[in-house]
């Protein structure tokens, strides 16, 4: 299980530039004009771990699979979106479909590159956008409360409590906030994620900064940070153009790069581990002769979900999990020997699976 991040914003902010880095090809058209992406562009990327090269050494695995996440390269959205603007209907669409939004923010001066409102403002972009999203979602409530009038009426428990959550999350758009701020009880939680309110996804800033600024960031970054803070929502500066010339270099190439430009990482290190937090997820692993493996499952998933990540029969047939602390694997030199220091451990269905485990599951066919 990865997860699907949509990657929004106003037109010419390097969306499709970052896309293009993050994805290592040139699937995504950057160009200096509007809606350059018309067609959501799709791409697949490994999510880099250290720990699973470290395991694969020790194991001797002859192959290595990382966990992969998607990300959605969504096409630049205009002011009057939620009336159809622009290509409005479109992105909202696609908006949809994700797990979580990357907002990317212009946080650069670049004459030669034409902001759609003729400034440099990061703050009032992700007002608009969030405003076209409010706006959306509100008109979309509206319509879900009439169409379940009937039901509610004849007592239909769960448009009882879809007509709840809708008036919540109405109640807060009203109020100029978006539906993210809502309060959900965890009897409510399967229920509100099947709304699929454009507000109600998590959201990740991302500051595209120049090159100069790619390490401390700069002025525009910093009022992002300042509002993504007060809004409790997560943020990471990136220069969308650095990242592009790292996609182009070899590993060792990249490295030297990195290091002259002040940079401890690359930025698609940095996005994915905010994305990882962001959306609550973890790693555990799976290590053998034949291919040392990373899984992405949700924090608090229980052994039998987390099997049945890698097939459905893990989970239905689940007996317990052969559980051995990813610190305990390695400085101990593998499996066994961790198991003749008695590190590995066997759980059963109530044992909730910690970043890093390997695991090896036991199940009836």
């Amino acid at each position: 299980m990865g997860f699907r991040m949509g990657i929004v914003g106003l037109p010419n902010v390097g969306k499709s530039t970052l896309f293009n880095a993050l994805t290592k090809t040139a699937a995504a058209q950057a160009a200096n004009f509007p809606f350059c992406t018309i067609e959501p562009n799709v791409g697949d990327v490994a999510v880099p771990d250290d720990r699973l090269d470290t395991l694969a050494a020790i194991a001797s695995s002859k192959q290595i699979i990382p966990t992969r996440m998607t990300f959605v390269d969504i096409a630049g959205l205009v002011k009057g979106a939620s009336k159809g603007e622009g290509l409005g209907n479109q992105f909202l669409a696609n908006i949809r479909e994700t797990d979580a939004i990357a907002h990317v923010l212009r946080c650069f001066e670049d004459g030669d590159v034409t902001h759609v409102d003729g400034r440099v403002d990061p703050v009032a972009d992700a007002e608009v956008i969030e405003t076209e999203l409010m706006l959306a979602d509100m008109e979309s409530i509206e319509k879900r409360l009439q169409g379940i009038v009937r039901k509610v009426r004849g007592g239909d428990k769960e448009a009882v409590q879809q007509e709840r959550l809708l008036k919540d999350a109405l109640t807060m758009l009203e109020e100029g906030k978006p539906a993210r701020m809502v309060e959900v009880d965890a009897e409510d939680a399967k229920a509100w994620k099947t709304l699929q309110l454009l507000t109600s996804k998590p959201i990740l800033y991302v500051c595209n900064v120049d090159e100069g600024s790619a390490a401390s960031g700069n002025e525009f970054s910093a009022k992002v940070i300042e509002m993504a803070e007060a809004q409790g929502a997560a943020h990471v500066v990136i220069s969308a153009q650095i990242e592009e010339e790292i996609a182009q270099l070899d590993e060792d190439e990249a490295e030297m790069f990195l290091s002259e430009m002040g940079l401890e990482e690359a930025g698609l290190d940095r996005l994915i581990r905010a994305g990882y937090d962001l959306l609550k997820l973890e790693t555990y692993f799976t290590v053998g002769p034949k291919e040392a493996r990373a899984w992405t499952i949700r924090t608090g998933t229980l052994a039998p979900q987390a099997a049945g990540v890698i097939h459905g029969d893990f989970e239905k047939g689940f007996i317990r999990a052969e559980t051995i602390a990813y610190d305990d694997f390695v400085s101990l030199g593998g499996e066994g020997p961790a198991k003749e220091a008695g590190k590995m451990r066997a759980e059963g269905k109530a044992y909730i699976v910690q970043d890093g485990d390997v695991l090896h599951f036991l199940f009836n066919t």
